[in-house]
């Protein structure tokens, strides 16, 4: 290291992101965090009337990215199990270079609340109550729904058995694909600080990262990025033609995370107040029109930065798990076979698409499952282990195939009820019928492994990304620009839109030996609703049930939400014979009416977080929205008589 790195080094924190607490169990523990350097840490248990309780780190794993910039992993096994169901206090101490031990509440006294001298967690003896969110844009205007679920939290101190078993992010934790003019400039100022490694890019019209970052079109015209070729012209309309979709995406493509160093920055910057302290971030040399775009960003992300210490807070106590959707690497990821031939055919697409793969084993699924995922942290920390500063090209393609390759994303944790996590992005069932066609969001391999998983569960929590029974009418909407032929214009997405899939699907759900009660937690589609859901005529049938929280920070064009919303209440009501040209009409799907609503609304519209308690057989007992803005929305049972 040079002398000036070593002085940039000194005048940084310790800790720039976390700890957020991932996978917890009564015999072992797994925290993240990302560090600017090498350090000491011991963490420290409350378990009961502050004895202390110290845990050796020797087996933390810390991966570096950057000149400044390490991922660490604490994971540690615990000789004597935790206890349930009791508020648990937790310190991560710091040995500085005197030898002194910074407690937590001395270098993030924000993660603490007030009155409580550290953070804390809660180890639920079964999965009674789950805290529950997809689509968190930054720049979105609504409120964060993270703050959201801190403020709840606050008020629960000291009711340990009120606080959630689990926070579940169902999908699009970060837009990669759509970023807004000033986080852009923050995420160069912080690679620029930290000094997050370059690497090399093929295929575009600039040589490397740091030639990207200083491109004229690196601000809101990245699509010129391509070579002007013409085999170049499908990649521009799927990779960056996201402003063009008029219903069902308002993306932002022109400011496409491209590099390595530039999604784990936005990781940082989405995920603690820390980074944002740190750096100096001033509008670049703009066009006017693009400017007043800027400007108007910055005012919301003036009010997202202000919030930040909030989500951290709320990750540094639920223990969180996580999986991708398409926004965490790229809008309509695998749609289609021919989307696939199109991104994965073209280098620059292709390293786009690996580079936020890596992030997200680094940043999100490396948490999920940590033994399962060793392999592939370990190729990461050899591609990551360099002197110049600059990631090895060949190796880093080679671990990019390695990961589009790999079949693994899904995860499971046992208890009562088991939770299934879902891959619906990098295991489709690709259209036998065309390739634009949409896929279905899971092959005949990954549904058969899923039901041999539910065989053995009475109860069980499913967590899709994509609600497996969404609204009729708009995957309507969805089915009709399928068949015109532009599937990619709306987002054709849902588990109906491929006939094998859905069916298989729902012979799952007919099946005599799936006859437990199954929760199906899903986010995707920036609205909220809640279905009860009946197989019609058979014996020992499942109860299924349906829970939409979304988006975190994210809503729907409101006038057409509520349009579709009345269109969708008249056109298959329970006596309109639409209802049996569905693949669902061997079900009844019963839509529950949200409290308070106006006019009959079923569709809630704002950004928040979902709380969903369960009782001892797995069924929903109350099923709540927490509104960002404040207060609740509340999904009581339908009437006995209700069908649609």
């Amino acid at each position: 290291m040079t002398e000036r790195n070593a002085l940039n080094a000194s005048a940084l924190p310790e800790v720039l992101v976390g700890p957020l607490l991932r996978r917890l169990s009564t015999t072992r523990l797994s925290l993240w965090l990302l560090t600017t350097r090498p350090l000491e840490m011991a963490l420290v248990l409350f378990p009961g009337q502050r004895v202390e309780r110290a845990l050796a780190l020797d087996a933390a794993k810390r991966l570096r990215i950057g000149h400044h910039a390490y991922i660490v992993l604490i994971d540690v096994a615990l000789d004597e199990p935790l206890p349930c169901d009791t508020r648990i206090d937790y310190d991560l101490r710091l040995k500085d270079s005197a030898g002194y031990w910074r407690s937590i509440n001395e270098w993030a006294s924000w993660l603490c609340h007030d009155g409580q001298p550290t953070p804390a967690f809660v180890l639920a003896s079964r999965h009674h109550r789950l805290m529950h969110g997809s689509c968190r844009k930054p720049h979105h205007e609504s409120a964060d729904g993270l703050v959201r679920g801190d403020a709840w939290l606050a008020e629960q101190q000291n009711a340990p058995g009120q606080w959630p078993a689990w926070l579940l992010m169902t999908g699009d934790q970060v837009y990669v694909d759509d970023v807004a003019g000033p986080t852009l400039a923050a995420i160069h100022a912080l690679i620029r600080r930290l000094g997050l490694y370059d690497e090399t890019l093929e295929g575009a019209t600039v040589a490397d990262s740091q030639a990207l970052y200083a491109a004229p079109e690196s601000y809101y015209h990245r699509e010129a990025l391509l070579p002007d070729v013409t085999s170049n012209a499908a990649l521009r309309e799927r990779f960056f033609g996201g402003v063009k979709k008029p219903v069902f995406t308002s993306a932002n493509a022109s400011n496409h995370l491209m590099t390595l160093a530039e999604m784990l920055a936005m990781y940082c910057l989405v995920w603690s107040p820390t980074p944002w302290r740190l750096i100096e971030v001033a509008m670049p040399a703009l066009a006017e029109k693009d400017a007043a775009v800027y400007r108007q960003e910055q005012a919301v992300m003036d009010t997202f930065v202000e919030g930040v210490a909030q989500s951290a807070r709320l990750m540094a106590h639920l223990p969180t798990l996580m999986i991708f959707d398409d926004h965490d690497v790229t809008d309509d990821w695998n749609l289609t076979a021919d989307w696939e031939r199109c991104a994965y055919g073209h280098p620059f697409s292709k390293r786009i698409i690996g580079n936020a793969l890596i992030a997200y084993l680094l940043c999100q699924g490396w948490g999920n499952d940590p033994d399962k995922l060793t392999p592939l942290i370990d190729e990461a920390g050899a591609l990551l282990d360099t002197e110049k500063g600059r990631l090895e090209a060949l190796r880093q393609d080679r671990f990019i195939e390695r990961l589009l390759r790999f079949q693994g994303w899904e995860f499971q944790v046992p208890g009562e009820p088991a939770l299934l996590v879902l891959d619906t992005r990098t295991r489709r069932w690709r259209s036998e019928r065309s390739p634009k066609r949409p896929s279905g969001l899971m092959d005949w391999e990954a549904l058969m492994e899923m039901q041999q998983a539910l065989l053995e569960c009475q109860s069980a929590v499913i967590v899709s990304p994509a609600p497996m029974f969404g609204v009729k009418l708009i995957e309507g909407v969805q089915k009709l620009f399928t068949l015109a032929g532009k599937p990619l214009v709306v987002d054709a997405e849902n588990w109906m839109a491929h006939r094998g899939a859905a069916n298989v699907l729902l012979q799952i759900w007919r099946h005599s030996k799936t006859p437990g009660n199954y929760v199906i937690l899903s986010g995707d589609v920036h609205y909220s609703f809640v279905y009860d859901v009946f197989v019609r005529r058979a014996e020992h049938a499942p109860h299924l049930w349906q829970i939409t929280s979304s988006g975190i920070k994210n809503t729907f064009p409101k006038q057409l939400l509520n349009l579709f919303d009345r269109l969708n209440r008249w056109l298959y009501a329970p006596w309109s014979p639409l209802n049996w040209f569905t693949k669902r009409r061997k079900f009844d799907v019963v839509p529950r009416d949200p409290e308070p609503a106006s006019a009959g609304e079923r569709l809630v519209n704002a950004s928040g977080l979902g709380l969903v308690d369960l009782d001892a057989r797995g069924r929903p007992s109350a099923i709540r929205q927490l509104d960002a803005r404040g207060g609740e929305v509340t999904f009581p049972p339908p009437e006995p008589s209700s069908h649609d």
